[in-house]
């Protein structure tokens, strides 16, 4: 039994594998986002730039700025609140919950495992350096002091990696013409060492610009850099670059976004395996209209690409929602939510929307099926097939198939067992993401297979062995046998899950069949086909699935390069 449960278990990887190339082939499911409402924040003026995260498990909104008398053209004075609210749960109601130290807006708000770090913002006189968290003790919200900015700071961005809170941009003080371009840090688990400086972004400072984060680097979107215009007051310049922080090795620029996304909700969503989407944002298009007349900001959805360095357009806003902006966004319940902020110059919102990446599935096709149900089939047909035929033979000819396996059959038997679900979806992959270095890694099988073919097999087929752990057996002793053959059984039951698991969400992502039934299905088939028919069904499906493998292979490359301009030529 020690030479055939392996065996069993190289068959449920293979056939993990030959669902990958099926799926390869068919293609998958664009992403796109599912939006909902909350309850509205119970300010019905809304607020602009308030404080937001989950303290308890519960939303707290804190702070903002709003013009609850008058708009800013007839008059009306912007007034910063100190306010904090709290929705325990995604359907319930708010309540108040306390307040700030001052009525306080525009600073950037992080959640930490102690509570909501808020940093910095602004009120009606100035700006600070100011930094606290909000938690709740015995029911009552408190704030905890926290080390000061270097210098105050309002409307900048940040975002956190780890354990490592960062902040970028932002003004000094209401009449500030020169945004900043500090990058500032903190560990959040050695705070008592206070704030680092960090290299500057590349070219312009920024304020009201988004921060995003993927794979340990920090991503900077947009923002709009100031001057002094020619009365002396802050102009705007609109900015549509991006820029990339990666610890440790410094900035790098990305491409350019399609149009600037100022103020956009803050940091942007992080989505599937490489994505970051930014909703909306002021694009700058409408500053040549009186501010009175401007209806909205854009419902445009910018999808970048961090694995490609490229945007697309996503999905827009619902007309349905308005398209806030100057408010930050909150990672709640698998939701990002987006808790009240700007709909249109000076006018606020008290709508709390929430965005989740879409659970729909493509349909998998009645050809896709009907492919995968006869090969399924035909595998057991193999086994049966080979069931019949030893149904008198001996113990040696289930485990050794009577040593009348073709070499070539073998041959394709050994290059299959050597391949898996892992590499044949996981290098690419990460090929793509990275480099094409990971494919080195592949190549020593070029070596490795005629020394099988031309000294161990033969080796082992003159000791007339049914395995090889026979052979550590006569060469040293029973618990070596014992020892290998275990080990090897123990390896294969952990690295199977991986193997299975792989392909199978891949399968659930074009189809409608859930994670577990596609494990379910793959390794109870497996096991059916492998050993009802021995050794030789062993093989022999070994071979078949390496033709398959390989073909899947050549598929996916002429219909990545029949996408490509030029065709191969364009590679």
């Amino acid at each position: 039994m020690t030479s055939i449960f392996p065996a069993i278990l190289r068959r449920t990887c293979r056939r993990a594998a030959i669902v990958t190339s099926i799926i390869a082939a068919t293609g998958q499911a664009s992403a796109a986002l599912d939006w909902t409402r909350l309850a509205d924040l119970p300010d019905p003026a809304g607020q602009a730039a308030p404080f937001a995260g989950i303290v308890d498990g519960g939303l707290l909104v804190a702070g903002g700025a709003n013009f609850p008398v008058a708009m800013p053209w007839d008059g009306g004075a912007k007034i910063w609140h100190d306010t904090a609210w709290f929705l325990d749960a995604p359907g319930g109601h708010w309540r108040e919950a306390g307040k700030l130290p001052r009525p306080l807006a525009y600073g950037v708000s992080i959640d930490t495992p102690g509570g909501l770090l808020c940093i910095g913002g602004s009120d009606e006189l100035g700006h600070f350096p100011d930094c606290f968290v909000l938690r709740f003790e015995n029911g009552e919200l408190v704030h905890e002091a926290f080390p000061p900015l270097p210098r105050p700071l309002a409307n900048m961005s940040g975002e956190r990696i780890g354990n490592i809170a960062y902040i970028i941009g932002g003004t000094d003080s209401h009449e500030a013409t020169t945004a900043s371009r500090a990058l500032f840090s903190i560990d959040l688990d050695d705070p008592s060492a206070g704030w680092r400086e960090h290299m500057p972004i590349p070219g312009d400072g920024r304020m009201l610009a988004v921060a995003g984060t993927r794979g340990g680097a920090l991503y900077v979107f947009s923002g709009t850099a100031l001057h002094a215009g020619a009365d002396g007051s802050p102009q705007r310049k609109p900015l549509a670059d991006a820029w990339k922080y990666t610890p440790g090795t410094g900035w790098s620029q990305l491409a350019d976004m399609p149009r600037p996304a100022i103020a956009a909700p803050s940091p942007a969503l992080s989505i599937g395996v490489s994505h970051l989407f930014v909703i909306g944002g002021d694009d700058g298009a409408s500053g040549h209209i009186p501010i009175t007349e401007r209806t909205g900001f854009t419902r445009e959805i910018l999808a970048y690409d961090t694995t490609t360095n490229t945007w697309t357009a996503a999905d827009p806003l619902p007309e349905i929602l308005t398209s806030p902006v100057t408010v930050p966004v909150v990672r709640w319940n698998g939701q990002f939510v987006i808790p009240s902020g700007e709909q249109r110059p000076g006018v606020r919102t008290p709508a709390v929307i929430t965005a989740a990446p879409s659970a729909a599935t493509a349909s998998f096709g009645w050809i896709n099926w009907t492919v995968t149900a006869a090969y399924l089939a035909g595998m057991i047909g193999v086994g049966w097939w080979f069931m019949k035929r030893q149904a008198s033979a001996t113990t040696e000819a289930y485990f050794r198939g009577g040593q009348r396996i073709p070499s070539w059959v073998a041959g394709l038997s050994i290059f299959a067992t050597m391949l898996s679900a892992l590499t044949f979806m996981g290098i690419p992959a990460r090929a793509y993401q990275t480099d094409v270095s990971w494919y080195i890694g592949q190549l020593p099988i070029l070596i490795i297979v005629p020394l099988v073919m031309f000294f161990y097999l033969p080796f082992f087929r003159k000791l007339d062995l049914t395995s090889a752990y026979e052979y550590l057996e006569r060469r040293f002793n029973l618990p070596c046998r014992l020892f290998a053959s275990l080990s090897f059984m123990l390896l294969h039951i952990g690295r199977i899950a991986i193997v299975l698991y792989l392909p199978a969400l891949a399968l659930a992502a074009v189809s409608d069949i859930d994670v577990i039934t596609a494990i379910l299905v793959i390794g109870v088939l497996c096991m059916i086909y492998t050993v009802i028919g021995g050794i030789e069904a062993v093989v022999w499906t070994d071979a078949i699935q390496a033709i398959v493998l390989m073909g899947g292979a050549l598929l996916c490359l002429a219909l990545a390069t029949a996408r490509i301009d030029g065709g191969l030529a364009g590679i």
